[in-house]
């Protein structure tokens, strides 16, 4: 046997060695049912997964729920929509001020 051969084989034993040593000194750590256990880890994994999905897409949908409330701008549809369109066009100057209280009094009817 050459040195060279010599050598890799203790590297290869060394590096073995150091793996099994490193597995049992995490083994503990796994506690069981990790990968021991008789699902070996896959049918919890999963199911967390879609917990976690579902709680992330509530708390979006509540999130612009909450934003989609909270937005001045919106026009809330309802009996003061013509109302507020008729003030619109005074405040334009689309229509003066005759023709505005005759279409508000028409309106408020």
């Amino acid at each position: 046997m050459t040195w060279k051969k010599i050598g890799i084989a203790a590297l290869l034993t060394a590096l073995a060695a150091t793996g099994a040593q490193a597995q049992q000194s995490i083994e503990p750590w796994l506690g069981p049912g990790y990968w021991g256990g008789p699902w070996h880890g896959w049918f919890m994994g999963p199911l967390m997964m879609l917990v976690f999905l579902t709680i992330v897409v509530a708390v979006l949908v509540l999130i612009v729920r909450w934003l989609a409330k909270s937005n001045p701008a919106r026009e809330a549809p309802g009996q003061d929509m013509p109302l507020r369109i008729l003030e619109q066009r005074f405040a334009r100057g689309e229509i003066d001020k005759a023709e505005f209280e005759e279409r508000r009094k028409i309106l408020q009817k």
